[in-house]
């Protein structure tokens, strides 16, 4: 065989090679938690079930390959990694991201903070629908439990040591754990620099200066372990950056009052009664799903001597945390810009409260 045969061989051998390769390319939408995301195709172009365009498979970014503290925002949907805040630092925070395809520097920010489950890349992908409709950035961090326990995550690290399973005790085949408060202990953390509440300027800081924001300001939604978080940060945390504040259906709240213990009140809690004027200034929405009641059997729902005197499920709790809250603030003749808003027709689903509440912040009727 001469030189010119051999040439063409390789030539002709290369092209069955890509073809083949192309063949086997698989294309995928990016996560986007539904069905479609068990989904692999053959072409690119644009997914039929949510309508998001098709990647390369190879293309898509493994955790293991995320590096930390390195922030590149991509349209469409993906994720990073951040240290976390002061005493964290050997921890680690994944925040899954969805960049809007109108997304400009004046698109407003939306961090969504996930339930018990933490899972951020599905509460993330509950929102793209409102994110894409809206042109909101969505942010969605992810606290992994093996690093962050109860006291960390749903009180914000307002308490530490606490002895948890060996005080609570589960109701079977129901959603009650039992909280026995005689066997329960913790120390109350008052080292503010330590709790999570900073991490959320934390990330909308870096964000910002990734994508040359103009915004200085960020929403906050929250729902259960989420909502546990945000109505703690709106009383303990004294400077954020968040605008509103949407607290959804968590199981028990710290009422704004010093007559009732830590962590069900404020009495021994490492805040004073001054800091209920600015407190009560932020713009707080309770948001509370109509059939989150007696009949809910979703999520975790706590039971105990001091919970119980909230309410006896989670609408009602979110009411006695509201009205109890507002009552303080006419005696101590305090301005109170808290809201409360019900969700008709919805119990203890963060799909359909993310829904509500994308269009409650974000419609042209804007509460």
């Amino acid at each position: 065989m001469n030189n010119k045969s051999t040439f063409l061989l390789l030539i002709l051998l290369m092209l069955i090679f890509n073809s083949c390769q192309n063949k086997n390319e698989k294309y995928v939408c990016m996560p986007c938690d539904l069905e479609c995301d068990e989904l692999t195709f053959s072409e690119a172009g644009i997914c039929p079930h949510c309508q998001m365009e098709l990647v390369k498979k190879s293309d898509l970014t493994p955790e293991k390959e995320l590096i930390v503290n390195e922030i590149n925002i991509q349209n469409g949907s993906g994720a990073f990694l951040i240290e976390g805040g002061v005493g964290n630092e050997h921890k680690k925070i994944k925040v899954f991201y969805h960049k809007p395809k109108n997304y400009s520097p004046t698109s407003r920010v939306l961090i969504v903070v996930p339930g018990a489950g933490r899972n951020g890349d599905s509460y993330r992908g509950a929102w793209i629908e409102k994110s894409e409709k809206y042109e909101l950035l969505i942010l969605s961090p992810m606290y992994f439990e093996d690093e962050y326990g109860f006291g960390d995550y749903h009180l914000g690290g307002l308490i530490k040591n606490l002895n948890l399973k060996s005080s609570v005790t589960y109701v079977e085949n129901t959603n009650i754990a039992k909280l026995n408060e005689e066997q329960f202990s913790f120390e109350v953390n008052s080292k503010s620099d330590e709790w999570i509440f900073n991490d959320f300027d934390r990330i909308f800081d870096s964000v910002k200066k990734s994508l040359n924001s103009t915004q200085s300001k960020y929403d906050i939604f929250g729902h259960s372990a989420g909502g546990h978080i945000l109505h703690r940060l709106t009383l303990f945390h004294k400077n954020s950056k968040a605008r509103k504040i949407l607290a959804s259906n968590p199981s028990f709240y710290t009422l704004p009052s010093f007559e009732y213990n830590f962590p069900f009140g404020l009495k021994d809690s490492p805040i004073k009664q001054e800091s209920l004027q600015q407190a009560f200034k932020k713009e707080l929405v309770v948001f509370l799903g109509e059939l989150d009641n007696e009949n809910e059997t979703g999520g975790t729902f706590l039971r105990s001597k001091s919970a119980d005197k909230q309410g006896v499920h989670r609408l009602e709790r979110g009411k006695f945390f509201f009205n109890n809250a507002k009552e303080l603030a006419e005696e101590m003749g305090y301005e109170f810009n808290w809201k409360i808003f019900i969700v008709p027709k919805v119990g203890h689903d963060y799909r359909k409260m993310g829904t509500a509440a994308g269009d409650y912040l974000y419609s042209e009727t804007e509460q």
